[in-house]
């Protein structure tokens, strides 16, 4: 498995990282410590996940779930160490996690122990803010975006707040980096700019949706800042939530799969979708690259710093998933995709 360096840190992680979301939902503890043995023997040593998982659905009840299931395999393996473990603080929420509370200071000290607590470890390597405070154009709200309403000054005072309260953390030991998801081009470079005006720790990563089919508004901007921030991008959804596979085409909804598991329809399911996702499988066969493969691999060859984050309900899925990590593209197949781009823009 290839290894690259975690933003500008000296961190190595593995050029593929292991989602965790599922754990405890969909995916049983025992299936979900077969897949932390299984990903590390096949050289994957960065996992990711979040205090306000399992989802699908979130649950008050379950909050911190995930987090319990990879404490109890870092204890009955005692192979902590061999895994950089990235985890996530929520933030203004539909009062899953400490009521719906905003992100400050306090927060981050409060939400960061309770991840250590339950990953029953010490430390942790990358800590993340989940989304913004000020809100966030992701997981679709971009249509209806509007920054308007956005304090500057209060702004610019929180993320002072929280990076005191991150460089504290640092100086104890109880995090190693810094990392946000959900955000912006601004955005970030405000982190950037907290991080220098207070000593705390200097982003590394910025967890973000991306894949073939979701390209808008990381290659227009942030991608020029995490190049020359040289800032790491952790791709969310890189196989559009399965559907890069084309088992929803038309509706279709195959027994077993996460909407299915559900019982929801998802909210990207559309007939401009469907197109996107067929003129990418049209691809895939011309080029006799496995789809999930070239999804991933695509990802990888991007022109600034790309990790993809992938997650597998089942085993199978891990192992046909790990198959692809030696994947590379040819020229011919990235201009064939970056067509597919031109001709179906943000597809969902």
């Amino acid at each position: 498995m290839q290894r690259t360096l975690l933003g500008n840190s000296d961190i190595e992680v593995s050029a593929f990282c292991l989602g965790t979301m599922t754990y405890g939902t969909n995916t049983t503890e025992d299936e979900g410590h077969q897949q932390l043995d299984f990903s590390l023997d096949h050289g994957i040593n960065f996992l990711d996940t979040a205090e306000m998982c399992p989802v699908n659905p979130v649950k008050k009840e379950t909050i911190g779930v995930t987090e319990e299931i990879i404490g109890r395999w870092n204890k009955k393996s005692g192979k902590r160490r061999d895994y950089v473990i990235a985890t996530k603080c929520s933030g203004v929420n539909e009062s899953f996690v400490r009521e719906g509370e905003m992100v400050s200071g306090t927060t981050i000290r409060r939400a960061c122990e309770g991840s250590l607590k339950r990953l029953q470890t010490d430390y942790i390597d990358l800590y993340q803010l989940h989304w913004p405070n000020r809100g966030s154009y992701h997981f679709r709200q971009i249509w209806d975006y509007d920054p308007s309403k956005q304090d500057h000054v209060a702004t610019i005072a929180h993320m002072d707040d929280v990076m005191t309260t991150l460089k504290a953390l640092v100086d104890e030991g109880k995090i190693r980096t810094f990392g946000v998801s959900n955000e912006s081009t601004w955005g970030t470079s405000q982190w950037l700019a907290a991080s220098e005006r207070t000593g705390g720790p200097r982003i590394q990563a910025i967890q973000n949706e991306y894949s073939v089919l979701c390209r808008m508004p990381f290659d227009g901007d942030l991608a020029e800042l995490c190049h020359n921030e040289e800032v790491t991008l952790l791709a969310f959804s890189p196989l559009v939530t399965g559907f890069i596979t084309g088992k929803y085409l038309n509706g279709a909804l195959p027994k077993g799969s996460r909407h299915e598991i559900t019982g929801e329809p998802s909210p990207r399911q559309s007939p401009r979708l469907d197109a996107a996702v067929q003129a990418f499988i049209d691809v895939a066969k011309k080029h006799a690259v496995d789809p999930v493969h070239m999804a991933l691999a695509f990802c990888l060859q991007r022109p600034f710093p790309c990790i993809p984050i992938f997650g597998a309900t089942t085993m199978a899925q891990l192992e046909h998933l790990v198959l692809g990590k030696d994947c590379k593209l040819s020229d011919e197949a990235l201009s064939d995709l970056n067509q597919i781009n031109r001709k179906h823009p943000m597809p969902f």
